[in-house]
C-alpha cells in the first residue's frame, strides 16, 4: 500500500475494501475527514476547508468572485435539498448507487464543485457535463484528495473543468 501523504491537518490513504460488489473498486480512499479512524475536531475541519479554497484561489483567479454556491457531493447533502427546484440527474455506472441528483440548479448559476476524493473523474465530468446541460456554468472542481493515476485530471481539462487537490495521492500500481 501507498504511504500515507499529509497535508497541514489532513492526511489521506488508500486501503483494500473489506467487501468488494460487481461494479465497486477494490480500494477506496479513506483520509482524516471521515471519521473513519478518528473522530474530527472541527478546528481541524475548518483549517482544511480554508486551506482547499485557498488553493482554489491560487490556481483559479477568474470567477471565483462570483460564485453562486458550492456544490458538495455526497449521499448525506441529498435529503434536505429534495424539495428545492432545479434538479439534475446524472448516472454513475461504477458505483453502488447508479443515479445521483443535485437539487436547485438553475440556468446561469456559477458553481464550484467539491468532492472529498476523486479517482477516475467519471463522476464529476458527468456532472459537468449534465449542469451545463441545465444551463449551469461550473467554474472549477476542488477535492481533497486526487488519486493521480486513474486520469481524472486529464479528463476534467479536456472539459475545460480546472481541477484542485489539497492533497494527492498515487494509488495501487
Amino acid at each position: 500500500m501507498p504511504e500515507t501523504i499529509t497535508a497541514p491537518s489532513f492526511s489521506a490513504r488508500i486501503v483494500e475494501r473489506l467487501s468488494v460488489g460487481a461494479t465497486s473498486r477494490r480500494e477506496r480512499v479513506i483520509h482524516s475527514l471521515d471519521g473513519l479512524e478518528n473522530p474530527v475536531h472541527p478546528d481541524t475541519l475548518a483549517h482544511t476547508g480554508a486551506d482547499l479554497w485557498r488553493l482554489l484561489q491560487e490556481q483559479v483567479p477568474e470567477g471565483l468572485d462570483s460564485v453562486d454556491f458550492l456544490l458538495g457531493l455526497d449521499a448525506g447533502g441529498i435529503l434536505p435539498t429534495v424539495s428545492l427546484d432545479g434538479a439534475v440527474r446524472f448516472s454513475e455506472p461504477h458505483a453502488m448507487r447508479t443515479d445521483v441528483f443535485a437539487y436547485g440548479i438553475a440556468p446561469g448559476q456559477r458553481i464550484v464543485i467539491v468532492d472529498d476524493e476523486i479517482t477516475t473523474g467519471r463522476t464529476l465530468a458527468d456532472l459537468t457535463r449534465r449542469l451545463r446541460e441545465a444551463g449551469a456554468v461550473p467554474l472549477a472542481a476542488a477535492c481533497l484528495v486526487e488519486d493521480t493515476t486513474r486520469g481524472a485530471r486529464y479528463l476534467l481539462t479536456d472539459l475545460g473543468l480546472p481541477l484542485v487537490s489539497l492533497t494527492t495521492i498515487e494509488g495501487p500500481a
